[in-house]
């Protein structure tokens, strides 16, 4: 019996260290999960899902283990129920259980799955084993087909998405911003620009302003001695001076019939 005892305390000593194991790894992803959702990433989620794995496959292990005791026949009983808080309870269970009553017990000792869930899991059992070999052939293929199907628009979107990148990244500058802005401060407080410029531009200006307001000679007569926009005073004023000297005498002296 003392040898038996001391193979079930060793046993569940190494139970206790691989449950806190996977327990310590379990709520390393649920923190993850809950804050840093922005910046998790899918490799960093799949090593935490790897390492969940491999605690339970050494639990596993030590199940099957030779000098650990079947503990199929062994029966968990509550030493004592109360539906007062226990503090010690709290501690123990880091403040996930805080009393030990007796609707929680059912629950929390539960060394089988629910009804419901073992009634579900023994119609699937049954399923799968009336199940012939080609029907469970077939279906393995189609479902394999689906996986490739899904694989396929994964990589042709992964390509597509490089490509585009790639192309936006090898496409030639066609613009320079200290140009832009150069411009854009010449053009606004006149940045950059010379006197000789300046001079040069305001007698182009000022020969325009006097073209327009001569004009030219045929138009003016074509518009009744007006100028080109038919003001009297800027027909005037565009009149070319002409080289004829004329003699203009009164009305009375030529008159052939005079009084």
């Amino acid at each position: 019996m003392q040898r038996e005892e001391k193979q079930m305390d060793a046993a569940l000593g190494a139970i206790i260290m691989r449950v806190n194991d996977l327990k310590t790894a379990i709520a390393s992803m649920i923190f993850k999960l809950e804050h840093e959702y922005e910046t998790l990433n899918w490799p960093s989620f799949l090593d935490n899902f790897a390492l969940i794995a491999g605690h339970l496959t050494s639990f596993s292990k030590i199940l099957a283990h030779d000098k650990t005791q079947n503990l199929r026949g062994l029966t968990v009983l509550p030493l004592l129920l109360s539906p007062e808080k226990d503090e010690e309870l709290i501690r123990m269970t880091e403040g996930r259980i805080t009393t030990f009553a007796h609707d929680l017990v059912p629950d929390y000792l539960r060394t089988k799955p629910e009804p419901q869930a073992e009634q579900k899991m023994v119609q699937l059992e049954l399923k799968a084993a009336n199940l012939s070999y080609d029907a469970a052939h077939k279906q393995v293929a189609q479902y394999n087909k689906v996986i490739n199907h899904v694989w396929d628009i994964a990589n042709k979107a992964r390509e597509e998405w490089e490509s585009e990148a790639g192309s936006r990244a090898a496409q030639a500058q066609t613009s320079s911003p200290a140009d832009t802005h150069a411009l854009v401060a010449a053009v606004g407080m006149g940045k950059g620009l010379k006197s000789d410029a300046v001079q040069m531009v305001q007698p182009g200006v000022n020969a325009v302003a006097g073209g327009m307001m001569v004009g030219r000679p045929g138009n003016q007569q074509g518009s009744g001695g007006q100028g080109p926009m038919g003001n009297p005073q800027m027909g005037q004023m565009g009149k070319a001076p002409s080289a004829i000297k004329t003699n203009i005498k009164a009305a009375s002296q030529i008159h052939p019939y005079g009084r």
